[in-house]
């Protein structure tokens, strides 16, 4: 039988070759925010290994306070767009399709070096990221103008990034950054057209999209990933059952996304009582639109420390796969390990799977 990975997946007017995409993972490895010939060629040797989506790390949208890390990737500037530039060559080389991931960080933002000295950390209530405001330092709220400029950021990031040759976007919209912040009642106090009810907190996430589906060609595709989790709270809920999780898909598909990464730790686990389905699953089965699947996938167990692991069986995903439950999945930890590992997967040669330990966190191999 034909393996469910090597078959093309469409989103817009882009056919991807195939089933797996490369996760989004902060490497932290661009200096003053420019993207070097060193990450080009990390990101180049996943397209060469059979990886059919590159997605890109996040990369801070061009507003004053979308993130603080001098050494996180932007999408703005002269320098960090040239090196974009060098990246999207290198993979297009390499015979791969490759998304930027757009990111405001909003409320997440911690002390320390910043793009923008001066810039106030901002969210819908100026609140940290934790349901009671135990983490982080308080903010500003946004005002109606803020609301304004960052969705036009974000537009000038998705119309930057199809002028540089990205074969489309995907929006940071999940753990607890700008966008998840206005879906999540524990971030979002508002009383405005933005706050209220989870169609009002939608409201911010469904303009970016729109605004980036007017900035871009019309089968130019548009990814957003969500998730119920935050960075520091594992059992935050955006919603608690599959109708309230359908008002915010039902609003992002009617603004114009294409298709849905469902985040989650654990790939296998339900997302809501009474159903096997997973979050992904769920996106795809109320959205009708196509879902990329991830979490833990390849691992068969959690790494922060310790010894290496023998490359888990992905047998379990495969099955889910097929049956249609979603359409990608999307691979984090194992391709820092191993570049080549959808090749090798695809092929058959899981034995052949060069095994994740956490010192690949720290190179660009």
């Amino acid at each position: 039988m034909t393996n469910p990975l090597s078959r093309p997946l469409v989103l817009g007017e882009l056919t991807i070759p195939n089933r797996i995409a490369m996760a989004p993972m902060t490497r932290g490895q661009s200096p003053d925010g420019v993207p070097t010939e060193q990450l080009a060629a990390y990101y180049a040797r996943r397209a060469a290994g059979g990886t059919g989506l590159v997605i890109t790390e996040a990369s801070y949208v061009g507003h004053p306070s979308s993130g603080e890390h001098d050494q996180v990737s932007r999408f703005y500037g002269d320098a960090a767009l040239a090196g974009w530039s060098r990246v999207v060559d290198a993979v297009h080389d390499a015979g791969g399709v490759i998304f930027p991931q757009l990111q405001h960080v909003g409320m997440t933002r911690k002390p320390g070096p910043v793009p923008h000295p001066g810039a106030p950390a901002i969210g819908p209530s100026g609140v940290p990221v934790s349901a009671d405001g135990s983490a982080g330092e308080p903010g500003r709220t946004m005002t109606q103008a803020d609301i304004n400029a960052v969705v036009q950021a974000f537009a000038e990031a998705a119309a930057t990034a199809e002028r540089l040759g990205f074969d489309g976007v995907e929006l940071h919209g999940a753990h607890g950054y700008l966008i998840d912040q206005f879906l999540w009642a524990g971030t979002n106090h508002r009383t405005d057209a933005y706050g209220g009810d989870l169609r009002a907190r939608t409201r911010f996430a469904a303009e970016v999209v729109a605004e980036i589906r007017r900035a871009v060609s019309p089968g130019f595709p548009v990814v957003v990933r969500l998730s119920q989790w935050k960075m520091n709270d594992y059992g935050a809920r955006i919603a608690g059952t599959p109708e309230e999780f359908g008002v915010i898909l039902d609003a992002l598909t009617d603004a114009g996304a294409d298709a849905f990464h469902a985040s989650t730790r654990r790939f296998w686990e339900p997302a809501f009582d009474g159903s096997d389905l997973n979050l992904a699953g769920w996106a795809k089965k109320l959205s009708g639109k196509p879902a990329i699947t991830v979490g833990s996938i390849g691992l068969d167990t959690e790494f922060t420390a310790g010894e290496p692991a023998t490359p888990a069986s992905i047998s379990g995903v495969l099955d889910r796969l097929e049956a249609g439950e979603f359409d990608m999945i999307a691979v984090g930890r194992p391709l820092l390990a191993d570049p080549a590992w959808a090749a090798k997967v695809v092929a058959g040669r899981e034995n052949e799977v060069t095994p994740f330990t956490p010192a690949a966190l720290g190179v660009l191999h």
